[in-house]
């Protein structure tokens, strides 16, 4: 317990005469875990919309209106046999002017119509949107110009090449968010074993000298790790202090107007989470950067 005392005011002595290091340690830790504790969220956010907009694609067909029951039930059979046909759901006349309706601003145009001209209507969701290619080559085996798999089918809706684009839309942005967060949390990990390194670097002489004169490894090692310790759990502490007023001041505010911002209320890691991980993941890493940087010194 003496030895542990021991280590630690040795530690905390040395956080106070190198403060200029320490300091620049601390700021890194601040600035990484702010960076980190922004981007994880926002990637959280695109990552839900992404989803929420590839779970809407679908391909629809129009039918004929002189289709019987019989012929109707028929065909939705055999597409729901179709691999990777999710769902498929039979809009009715009635059910598409509704929607219709509902999606309008000014209802009054619809309610002028004497009939109604909208078809009844398949429509068919891939259990993945990459897959509504294959689904639509199923439907027609020689293409849209040839014959479809039944008879009651008109045409298809012409909805394929905004789904591509979606599509494509929705993999690159995934593949680049990705991409952004590796890379941030890379150069968060260099700037902060860097910046440690500096640290140690400016007290190499005085490990050198607790070496030769027979200090153990671990001896020399410890109060270094419980610097990185401090540094980290003040950095993050600070961090977490500057997210959390980022989030009642600015989003929470603006989540009820901006569905981007509410998003972030229903993300599978909430902010508790999100907090707890930041913080353990700034101690960790200053901790280890501290250990792993002292090896080099220790080789005497």
């Amino acid at each position: 317990m003496g030895r542990l005392v021991f280590f630690f005011q040795e530690a905390l002595r040395a956080l106070k005469r190198n403060g200029a290091p320490s300091l620049a340690a601390i700021v890194t830790t601040v600035v990484t875990v702010v960076l980190l504790g922004m981007l994880i969220p926002i990637f959280q956010t695109a990552q839900g919309k992404s989803e929420e907009v590839r779970d809407q694609l679908n391909v629809q067909y129009q039918l004929y209106d002189d289709a019987t029951k019989a012929e109707i039930a028929k065909l939705r059979g055999e597409l729901e046999a179709i691999p990777h046909v999710a769902e498929v759901t039979f809009i009715s006349k009635a059910a598409a002017l509704a929607t219709l309706k509902g999606e309008l601003k000014d209802d009054s145009i619809v309610e002028e119509l004497h009939t109604n001209p909208l078809p009844n209507s398949f429509e068919v969701k891939a259990d993945d949107a990459a897959n509504l290619p294959s689904i639509r080559t199923a439907v027609y085996p020689n293409g849209t110009n040839g014959e479809p798999i039944s008879s009651i089918i008109v045409k298809p809706f012409d909805r394929q090449q905004s789904s591509d684009r979606i599509e494509q839309v929705t993999s690159a942005l995934k593949i680049v968010l990705t991409v952004i967060t590796a890379l941030l949390i890379l150069a968060s990990l260099m700037l902060v074993g860097n910046t440690i390194r500096l640290s140690i670097y400016t007290r190499r002489r005085e490990v050198e000298v607790m070496r030769l004169v027979g200090a153990t490894r671990w001896f020399i090692r410890w109060p270094f790790m419980i610097e990185g310790v401090v540094v980290g759990f003040v950095g993050g502490l600070l961090a977490i202090l500057i997210l959390w007023l980022g989030k009642i001041t600015v989003v929470d505010p603006l989540s009820s107007s901006i569905s981007v911002l509410s998003a972030q209320n229903n993300s599978t890691l909430g902010f508790p989470a999100l907090v707890a991980i930041l913080f353990a993941a700034s101690i960790v890493v200053s901790t280890i950067g501290s250990g792993v940087t002292l090896r080099r010194f220790l080789k005497v």
